[in-house]
């Protein structure tokens, strides 16, 4: 034997009564490590093989292909994001249909079929997966899977195609409920594409996304969805928010910068059609630079109470910010002069200037804060901080949704809890009192 694997005998294949392969070895001979591998093979490049001799292929190492880098982890997150959320907004609309179903065809059926009532609405059209739910339902039941009583019944194990069907196999009983049919059906075939990408886990785009979002929020309006929110004409009420939206106070929104903010929310959906509105800040350039003073004169006339609360251009906080952004002595200044200017000019061609009030305060100014309804339930907030090196467009930015009940699930939690548009508006408040009236 040699240093690079067992010897051949010498000669040709066959000659001497040797065998030519391995299928001619006799009976019970052990082909040797290596038989029937061509010369070379598995031997490195440049590596010379003895003659009369075959190499050993090395073994493969396995598993070094199952790593994933840092795009494929970031590849999953997202398609995981979307997917959850698509799965919130088919959730709601499978509940909501359900829920109508049942309201509708039970007072038909029951009396008659008692709980077999969903299989007789199914009938002979539906029989097989009407079938199939009543045995899904009781290997459940044997398993112990169901844990909530409400979902022990057939209707509980149809899909939303299958509640698709039921409805349409009995239009005439949902027609004075429902104006048009068409509209139902168009909006739940929407939803199929969506509903097998996410049962699938397979990638979901932003642009079926968006239409999957779209179709859900139209059957829940077309359903009554009772929604309740008064700020969602302001501000639409998104369906993760609305689910677990308390997790973060009533913080509804989260952009890096004003830029951000103004393509999502732009200031005429923010402040257009206010009844009240509340800002603070040094310049408030979010309302004076976005929002047209004829506008304001409208929103105003419209019976819009309006107090603006600006940083005073004469005080020492307006020198310090004017250092912190390096800015040249006075420049700020007259930029904040500018603002009050105008918001005079706006306020002197009211009838009735008391609805438009202007002051100045004196103190170190901490956020800049639009309150738009604070006064309601339906209170809508933008909120900044001041940063050091950070000029306002540039700062993060939270959108508030005031009105809000802030549920706390954890048993520590204080009775009364509020969210932080209630703190803001209390902060506003303060300073205000503490504030002078610009004539």
């Amino acid at each position: 034997m040699s240093s690079g694997g067992l010897e051949l005998p010498p000669g040709d294949a066959g000659r001497d009564g040797g065998p030519a392969g391995p299928a001619e070895a006799p009976p019970g001979a052990a082909a040797p490590p290596g038989a029937g591998v061509p010369p070379g093979a598995g031997t490195p490049p440049g590596a010379g093989a003895a003659p009369g001799t075959v190499a050993v292929t090395r073994p493969v190492e396995i598993g070094v292909e199952l790593d994933w880098d840092a795009e494929a982890w970031s590849e999953v997150r997202t398609r995981a994001q979307r997917a959850g959320r698509a799965y919130i907004w088919l959730n709601l609309v499978e509940q909501r249909l359900r829920a109508v179903v049942a309201a509708v065809l039970r007072p038909v059926y029951e009396p008659v079929h008692g709980e077999e009532w969903v299989v007789a609405a199914a009938g002979p059209a539906g029989q097989e997966w009407v079938q199939r739910a009543v045995a899904v339902r009781e290997v459940s039941r044997r398993k112990g899977y169901l844990l909530d009583p409400a979902d022990d019944n057939v209707l509980s194990f149809l899909t939303l195609p299958q509640l698709r069907e039921l409805m349409v196999q009995h239009w005439p009983c949902f027609e004075p409920y429902f104006d048009d049919r068409r509209e139902v059906e168009l909006a739940l075939d929407e939803l199929e594409v969506t509903r097998n990408v996410v049962s699938r886990n397979r990638a979901l785009s932003l642009t079926v996304l968006a239409q999957s979002e779209r179709a859900s929020a139209r059957i829940l309006e077309i359903l009554g969805s009772g929604a309740g929110v008064p700020s969602a004409d302001r501000l639409p009420v998104d369906a993760v928010e609305d689910l677990v939206g308390d997790r973060y106070a009533d913080v509804v929104q989260v952009h890096p910068d004003r830029v951000r903010l103004q393509r999502q929310l732009p200031a005429e959906d923010l402040f257009g059609g206010a009844r009240r509105l509340d800002a603070t800040g040094i310049g408030l350039n979010l309302l004076v630079q976005n929002f047209s003073g004829r506008r304001m004169v409208r929103l105003a006339e419209s019976g819009c109470r309006i107090r603006l609360l600006f940083l005073n251009p004469a005080s020492s906080a307006v020198k310090r910010r004017e250092r912190e952004l390096g800015l040249k002595k006075g420049e700020l200044s007259r930029s904040v002069e500018m603002n009050i200017l105008h918001m005079r000019r706006v306020r002197s061609k009211l009838r009735d200037p008391g609805a438009f009030q202007i002051h100045v305060f004196d103190e170190t100014p901490r956020f800049t804060a639009y309150l738009v309804d604070g006064d309601g339930p339906d209170g809508v907030g933008v909120v900044q901080s001041y940063l050091r090196r950070a000029r306002g467009m540039e700062a993060p930015v939270l959108v508030l949704r005031g009105g809000r009940n802030v549920v706390r699930h954890d048993r520590h939690a204080r009775d009364g809890d509020h969210g932080l548009f209630e703190t803001y508006r209390e902060e506003f408040e303060s300073v205000w009192l503490d504030s002078r009236p610009v004539s």
